[in-house]
């Protein structure tokens, strides 16, 4: 007996290094998933990036990080009853200084948590300039939407499969540090993994392969640093209602999701039928972009479909800015220079913290049930 009882605790000693570093890397149950969402309260919120910033990376470098920016914002967003922000990372900043770029997320964080708002991060974007760097960033093209918008990894790196490892070494090192933080609400891996932009960008020819091949990598790397949070990649284009007609990263999107994320900058049938059609995976659904006002997309037909079904709704940009997404999409070729447009694209507060309609954010009021009331704010004079 002693001597089985001795071979056994030999036997856990040595195995102990593999039982500790050993991580779940499965995808979360239908039940699971369903359980966190039900302790969800209506998520409410907007794609973050201060006015003060044009892109991930002025957002949060050292010399640009504003912490009274963002508290003064995040205020703006308390006030009418939003309780998520969707908020784009950028692998160079931990490359270049992992303490101090964590030191500014856990402020960031910390600012957040002061509103009662838990964000989304994002880890990756395929989407615009390929070729980030770090340091001062150019100021915004006249009359441009969004002109300073850089890739996560960029091109080089993603060509480059010995940069590989810095990736790894960027995914796990954040969820390590904040995979277990309640004010986290969730992780998006990548944004829109397969889009490939246009030929105005210097990317990768087969960059969407590229992806494809290192978003389920990305997917395992995240779940060996075992966070609490949910994981999610957002599909944003193509036919989800029938498997066949899915391309293959939609696919591989929906079949890693923890919880089913979308994008959908359409009218407000086209809004229910694409809830309507990613029902039958029986998992919770947020739309982390939507509200392009110019395209049909608004708050007023959007979000009380998003709140009929019980779905998350983040609308692209909360207050103007540097990235000018208050631009349409057709200013990338007519820059609105000498002109502004008749309605703006984006945004829901100018830059003075104003609405830039009431209606909207008292319709955000009333369907949260949360916020500062309107007369109230009017009668005192504050836009907090």
């Amino acid at each position: 007996m002693r001597r089985t009882l001795l071979q056994i605790l030999t036997a856990l000693i040595v195995l102990a290094p593999t039982l500790c570093t050993a991580q779940p890397t499965q995808r979360w149950t239908e039940k699971h998933a369903n359980d966190w969402y039900a302790r969800q309260p209506w998520l409410v919120g907007a794609n973050y990036v201060p006015s003060n910033a044009i892109n991930q990376l002025e957002m949060f470098q050292a010399a640009t990080f504003d912490a009274a920016i963002n508290d003064r914002e995040l205020g703006l967003a308390e006030s009418i009853g939003m309780n998520t922000m969707r908020v784009f990372l950028q692998d160079q900043l931990w490359t270049q200084d992992s303490a101090g770029f964590s030191q500014r997320l856990d402020a960031f964080l910390a600012i957040a948590a002061k509103h009662h708002i838990r964000p989304i991060l994002v880890l990756f974007d395929s989407c615009w300039e390929a070729n980030p760097h770090l340091g001062p960033q150019h100021p915004p093209i006249p009359g441009v939407h969004n002109s300073g918008w850089v890739q996560s990894p960029g091109g080089p790196e993603m060509l480059d499969k010995a940069a590989y490892p810095k990736l790894e070494a960027y995914v796990k090192g954040v969820v390590s540090r904040f995979g277990k933080d309640d004010r986290v609400l969730a992780w998006d891996l990548w944004n829109e993994p397969d889009n490939t932009n246009d030929t105005r960008f210097d990317e990768p020819k087969n960059k969407a392969a590229l992806v494809e091949a290192l978003l389920p990598q990305v997917f395992v790397w995240v779940r060996s640093a075992s966070p609490t949070q949910p994981l999610t990649s957002g599909v944003w284009h193509g036919n989800w209602s029938d498997p066949a007609k899915m391309g293959s990263m939609t696919k591989l999107q929906l079949a890693e999701s923890d919880v089913i994320t979308f994008h959908d900058y359409s009218f407000p049938e086209v809004f229910e039928a694409r809830i309507l059609s990613l029902q039958p995976l029986h998992r919770p659904i947020i739309c982390t972009e939507y509200m392009a006002r110019g395209a049909g997309s608004t708050f007023d037909l959007s979000l009380p479909i998003a709140k009929k079904y019980n779905v998350g709704a983040i609308n692209w940009g909360l207050v103007a800015g540097k990235t000018q997404t208050w631009l349409p999409w057709d200013s990338w070729n007519h820059p609105y220079v000498l002109s502004q447009p008749p309605i703006w694209f984006h945004e829901v507060f100018r830059n003075d913290g104003t609405p830039y309609r009431q209606r909207e954010t008292d319709l955000i009021r009333q369907l949260t049930g949360r916020g500062t009331n309107s007369a109230t704010r009017s009668a005192t004079g504050s836009t907090q």
